[in-house]
């Protein structure tokens, strides 16, 4: 191997070591629960809840607010949680921000230098709220909980004395004048009443819709096997996939435009489900029918908009499907990178499970990632053949 080629190696070695350490942030429990009572909210599917948030509420962000950012600070934000644990509103935890420093510290540098101190920085400005840009990050990151409770069937009755709580005195009361739709449609609800019929409530409806994304489970598990993976905490993790793997993007790619991509494009599983690339002997993914009820599942949900932003995101979900730009052709490599790379850390995962060959290996997700990321997957491959002798 050339120098040049052993630092590309070496690069890689870092990133992937972040992303799968990464992985751990899907076995953080948080406080708050799933809108069907079944389960706690972990913070890996909260960070994709809330950069959707940011997406479809990028309308009512604040001038100078750059949206793109506040998505990249909200799929960031919650990864010392990996060793600081949640930390819930309403308890006090006088040590929280110095073991976040130190987490933070420790996992942006598992990433080569100049990565580390770039995601690091993003960190930063999300915590400081300072700019236009964090502070709207974090009203969506101070807004979701409350929804979360408030659009529950069945709220636990001690949540929504903390919603109640954190709307008048904690630290949602200043979305009165911060956030004035969501504060307004939260105290009502609190009431008992229904809000004013809006596009803002449009959006929370499809908000609601999208929470079920966490309950549809993949063949994939985890990095550490203890359980499957569902199809929000994937989104989450390759959207981040996107922000570390930049460098691999080739000429034409959007990176802004693959992170909304990542974030939508499993959306269509709430009504079809997951289809396993390698079930069905490689057939079923590729099956007309499921693509048919793939695009059925889009209309409805999409539907769930107003007629201008159902259409804009619908638009990124087919641009993805399509395969045609730079940008959907990286974001399909990630798609089908981090898959592999969560069953190298398990010990070969849904390879064992489906009897996958090295052969179909390359040619369903081989081909299909050295299209987008030509780069990638000689190195990929490499770190794949020991499960394959």
């Amino acid at each position: 191997m050339t120098d040049r080629g052993e630092q590309a190696s070496s690069r890689l070695d870092a990133q992937f070591a972040f992303l799968n350490e990464a992985d751990r942030l899907k076995s953080v429990t948080r406080a708050n629960e799933l809108l069907d009572g079944s389960r706690a909210e972990n913070s890996a599917e909260h960070s994709w809840h809330v950069a959707l948030w940011a997406l479809v509420f990028a309308g009512h962000a604040p001038e100078g607010t750059d949206i793109a950012r506040a998505i990249q600070m909200l799929l960031l934000h919650d990864l010392v949680e990996i060793d600081a644990g949640d930390h819930p509103i309403h308890l006090p935890n006088p040590g929280q921000a110095e073991a976040e420093a130190q987490a933070a510290k420790r996992l942006f540098g598992l990433l080569p230098p100049e990565d580390g101190e770039t995601l690091s920085q993003l960190w930063r400005e999300f915590e400081a709220a300072q700019t236009p840009t964090a502070r709207f990050a974090k009203a969506v990151d101070h807004t979701q909980p409350l929804f979360q409770v408030l659009m529950s069937a069945s709220p636990p009755p001690d949540h929504v004395d903390i919603v109640r709580q954190n709307l008048s005195t904690g630290r949602a009361a200043d979305l009165v004048t911060r956030w004035p739709q969501a504060h307004s449609a939260a105290v009502a609800m609190l009431a008992g009443e229904m809000p004013t019929p809006s596009a803002f409530t449009q959006a929370l409806r499809f908000l609601a819709e999208a929470d079920a994304l966490k309950s549809v489970n993949r063949a994939t598990t985890l990095c550490d096997g203890s359980r499957r993976e569902n199809s929000a905490e994937h989104s989450w993790h390759i959207a981040l996939y996107a922000l570390v793997l930049v460098d691999q993007a080739g000429p034409g790619v959007d990176i802004s435009r693959v992170i909304e991509m990542l974030l939508l494009h499993d959306l269509v599983e709430i009504d079809v489900g997951d289809v396993p690339i390698h079930s069905a002997n490689g057939a079923a993914h590729s099956s007309t029918d499921i693509q048919a009820a793939e695009a059925q599942a889009a209309n409805r949900i999409f539907g769930l908009f107003p007629k201008v932003l159902g259409d804009d995101l619908h638009a990124i979900w087919q641009e993805f499907e399509a395969n045609h730009t730079p940008s959907a052709q990286f974001a399909k490599s990630l798609d089908r990178v981090q898959p592999v790379m969560q069953n190298i850390q398990c010990g070969g995962g849904s390879w064992a499970e489906y009897n996958v060959t090295l052969d179909q290996l390359e040619t369903r997700v081989g081909a299909k990632i050295a299209h987008g990321a030509p780069q990638l997957w000689p190195c990929v491959r490499d770190r794949c053949l020991p499960f394959f002798k």
